[in-house]
């Protein structure tokens, strides 16, 4: 008999990808015994600007979780959340997101069928309202089909690292080395938004 094999997704826009990002999915290997953990760069999405090009943001999604084992980086050409898992045959998956998405999740195309096509991992920090989580959950159809995680809060954004580079500022304790690196080397989000 096989052993059946979990993968986890971590989707976004990863522009730029920083360390919270990896804390997330470090987080979510561990918590939700996750066997394998793709990570999707969206490469247009459907609810966000982005400031980098696609092929940017994969390369530097890719320097930024290459010291994970069992992580693989994608470009993903759908928009939507749900067209991205209907396109993938997936067996057993978690989909992985914050809390404060998770409070939003009735605010997706269809998020019903989200949850018939994955499990989700949901990742609470402190500072997400609890109260929106609740009312998220309360209207779950299969609520045994969302997983709560615990995750130490990191005080970054990608929108925060694209500031501190406009300005000028050190962006050493918001990304890995190699990212901030690549950042430099492709001078990206010097004159972003």
């Amino acid at each position: 008999m096989a052993v059946k094999r979990v993968l986890g997704i971590l989707g976004g826009a990863f522009d730029p990808p920083h360390v919270g990002h990896l804390a997330l999915a470090r987080a979510a290997i561990e918590e939700l015994g996750l066997d394998r953990l793709l990570v999707l760069v969206v490469a247009d999405p459907g609810h966000k600007e982005t400031v980098a090009p696609p092929g940017s943001r994969l390369e530097l999604a890719r320097l930024a979780f290459e010291g994970l084992p069992g992580v693989d980086v994608e470009l993903d050409p759908h928009g939507r959340t749900v067209d991205s898992l209907e396109a993938r045959e997936l067996d057993d998956a978690v989909f992985v997101i914050g809390g404060d998405e998770f409070a939003d999740f009735w605010g997706w195309k269809s998020p019903e069928r989200v949850l018939e096509l994955v499990r989700l991992g949901v990742a609470m920090r402190p500072g997400v309202p609890d109260d929106r989580v609740r009312e998220a959950h309360a209207c779950l159809p299969a609520p045994d089909r969302i997983s709560y995680f615990p995750l130490e809060p990191i005080p970054v954004s990608s929108s925060l690292v694209r500031e501190r580079l406009q300005r000028g500022e050190p962006i050493d304790e918001l990304v890995p080395r190699n990212v901030a690196e690549a950042i430099a080397r492709l001078g990206l989000y010097d004159s972003a938004e």
